[in-house]
């Protein structure tokens, strides 16, 4: 099986040498480099999420992917969600459509819900309308995909009566995954759609997805589609030694995760919760050989054909993170493949 090995960040805000933290203009600077160091070691794909809030700092994931688009050649380049519920799906649809000639066809989006809600008040958008608001929304951009002009009519926006859209792709589609974090309809509504499936998996066994990998499939077989790709997004961190990982990981991950937790409800993480993800959840915290074992495990037991490693955490530095990317790249990427192809 041919595995595809991939970044994602959010542009988390992170700290510099003195430990404050770094103007939003550094950290998207940073970002950028991140994306070209992650083309120059090998990397597959590299993702860039969207967020409105002060933790982080890319609410336009376009436009970082075209900066990085302009300083490199294979890598491919998406959105880690884009938050489509929220956004016009035209709109969307352009601004990929632009991303994927400037970058000579390597654009990518996932559309999802998001985690997060505060773009919704900030677009003007009723929470009460969160479902049929995704999908009104990811059924017009579907139909979209196919660079046809389009007649479509719903309650969450104006209608369209045979309506083409610009700029057209050189190769006719943009490449469309949906994110789902674990709703079994949400599932099966990517493969109505005969759309690829990325699993963001952050906590548990990865193990437990597999019911949900196996849906997903039936399904698609069920609607007639196509078989479609599965993918992965998982949190991790590399470095030399597992102990060097774990504890550079650590602080960093607990403040962005006691941060959001305070504003879901959550308990703080204890150090045996999180040591307890590293050695068998879905936290990918460690050295090349130890994280590249547990990658080739969970591409095996979900037959996904596409894994990526969402490398920031909060304040983490840039240059830990360079240095995480640069091993995921050299030395967990071969090892993945090799395992992979060897099972």
């Amino acid at each position: 099986m041919d595995v595809q090995l991939g970044l994602d960040t959010f542009g988390d805000v992170t700290a510099g040498a003195d430990g404050n933290r770094l103007p939003y203009d550094q950290v998207l600077r940073n970002v950028v480099e991140e994306g070209v160091l992650a083309d120059r070691v090998g990397v597959d794909f590299f993702g860039v999420g969207e967020h409105h809030r002060d933790d982080f700092a890319v609410s336009s994931p376009e436009v970082v992917l075209a900066a990085i688009a302009a300083r490199t050649e294979r890598i491919r380049l998406g959105s880690a969600v884009t938050v489509l519920s929220s956004d016009d799906p035209v709109r969307v649809y352009e601004r990929f459509a632009t991303l994927d000639g400037i970058s000579n066809g390597r654009a990518e989006v996932i559309v999802g819900r998001g985690s997060f809600t505060e773009s919704f008040p900030l677009f003007g958008f009723d929470l009460s309308q969160y479902e049929v608001l995704f999908e009104e929304k990811l059924n017009l951009f579907a139909a979209l995909l196919d660079e046809q002009p389009v007649t479509w009519q719903g309650e969450t926006r104006p209608a369209l009566i045979e309506q083409d859209v610009f700029p057209k792709t050189a190769s006719g589609r943009i490449r469309t995954w949906v994110g789902v974090g674990g709703s079994p309809e949400s599932v099966v509504r990517a493969a109505r759609y005969g759309l690829p499936l990325t699993l963001a998996i952050i906590g548990g066994a990865p193990a437990r997805f597999a019911p949900y990998a196996d849906l997903y499939r039936r399904a698609l077989a069920q609607f007639g589609e196509e078989t479609q790709p599965i993918g992965v997004h998982s949190p991790g961190h590399l470095a030399d030694t597992d102990e060097q990982a774990i504890e550079e990981f650590w602080p960093h991950y607990k403040v962005m995760v006691d941060r959001i937790g305070r504003e879901r409800g959550w308990a703080p993480m204890g150090r045996d919760h999180y040591d307890e993800e590293v050695r068998s959840g879905s936290l990918y915290v460690g050295s090349p050989e130890t994280v590249a074992e547990r990658i080739a495990e969970t591409v095996q037991t979900l037959g996904a054909e596409r894994f990526d490693l969402k490398y920031s955490a909060g304040t983490l530095p840039h240059e830990v993170m360079m240095r995480s990317i640069e091993l995921y790249g050299t030395r967990v990427m071969p090892l993945v493949r090799e395992r992979v192809a060897g099972s």
